[in-house]
């Protein structure tokens, strides 16, 4: 058994890849194994790949036609055999300790996971983006030194970031967890992240900076095409993980905005001609949840006026451009009266 599994989703890397297995070869640990899987990449990335295999029999490769980042993550976590877990992209850099100082922490703390810190590398612009969501300052202050579970985080647990590269994993705990990425989808990584979340009972965030990320277009996140309309997806199966484990009314804010704003931020930044296919889900996807009135009577009214003014202008709305209109508006401050917004419900769906 190898200390740290390493697992790394591979589709047309071929500008990135070399600094990225380089960063896992300098890395002060050397009891490592580093898993690749090929996602049926158009470029030489397979080629790049089977070199550094044949140079070293830490890295195992694997190859498969193309079904996205989260079924190559999955086949990865079939292959492990360390102790710990770690998930890295292969557009990415690391932190040569990294790997070492994670698990002399994991080990002497006898952590589910660690928590850890990353930058943002624009490479379009050649500049750093230090990202709130990559801080995770917030939740650092709230926490400290101490170990921790989701409970103790309140309402934070929406501020932590689901990239799985920020953070450092016991594998066997993962395993227990049955946690899965998405497949099929981008974004799966929330998938997984929720489930690891809500199981995970002693948790440490290292205040340290040990990973970078490089942003760019070509990447499935930056790239505004139709696949951004996995949001809403993914914004359903998250609510059914909260569901699952009993935690939906304790969190019921939180899960608006995973709901309603981070679906429109995705709306937002699709590209202009997808705009209205993107409503249009949007628009399907918020009238099954309406249909429900006594679910909403009892929901709506605790999430913010943000997530209720999405939510209702995009019922309200026949197109993309009429929610843009509502949207643009100035909506009155009395709305964010329960009393007020309940009438507004009814009105429209009387």
């Amino acid at each position: 058994m190898v200390k740290v599994s390493v697992i790394m989703p591979v589709y047309n890397a071929e500008d990135y890849l070399e600094d990225a297995i380089g960063g896992i070869l300098n890395q002060t640990l050397d009891d490592w194994e580093l898993i690749c899987v090929d996602d049926g990449s158009a470029d030489s990335s397979l080629e790049i790949l089977n070199e550094f295999a044949s140079n070293d029999s830490r890295i195992k490769v694997y190859h498969q036609e193309n079904r996205g980042g989260g079924a190559a993550r999955n086949v990865a976590l079939t292959h492990t055999t360390g102790e710990y877990l770690y998930c890295m992209d292969a557009d990415d850099s690391i932190e040569p300790y990294a790997l070492e100082e994670c698990y002399e922490i994991a080990t002497q703390k006898d952590l589910d996971f660690i928590i850890f810190q990353a930058n943002n590398y624009d490479v379009d612009t050649d500049t750093y983006n230090n990202f709130r969501i990559f801080r995770m300052d917030n939740i650092a202050d709230k926490v400290g030194e101490s170990i921790f579970s989701y409970r103790d985080l309140g309402d934070l647990i929406f501020d932590t970031s689901s990239t799985p590269w920020c953070k450092f994993y016991n594998l066997d705990f993962v395993k227990r967890t049955g946690a899965q990425f998405a497949e099929g989808l981008i974004f799966h990584d929330n998938i997984f992240w929720w489930e690891i979340l809500l199981n995970g009972e002693r948790i440490y965030f290292y205040r340290k900076y040990l990973y970078t990320r490089n942003n760019h277009s070509k990447s499935s996140t930056g790239a505004g095409d139709r696949r951004y309309l996995d949001a809403i997806p993914i914004s359903n199966m998250i609510w059914d993980i909260f569901f699952r484990y009993g935690q939906f009314d304790n969190y019921r804010k939180g899960l608006g905005m995973r709901k309603f704003d981070k679906v429109l931020h995705w709306y937002d930044r699709i590209q202009e001609d997808l705009k209205e296919e993107y409503f249009q889900a949007m628009k399907e996807d918020y009238e099954k949840i309406a249909e429900d009135k006594e679910f909403c009577d009892n929901f709506v009214p605790e999430i913010s006026k943000k997530s209720k003014d999405i939510f209702l202008n995009t019922l309200k709305a026949t197109n993309h451009e009429e929610f843009d209109e509502l949207m643009g508006e100035t909506m009155p401050k009395k709305q964010d009266n329960p009393g007020i917004f309940k009438k507004a419900f009814k009105k429209i769906f009387k």
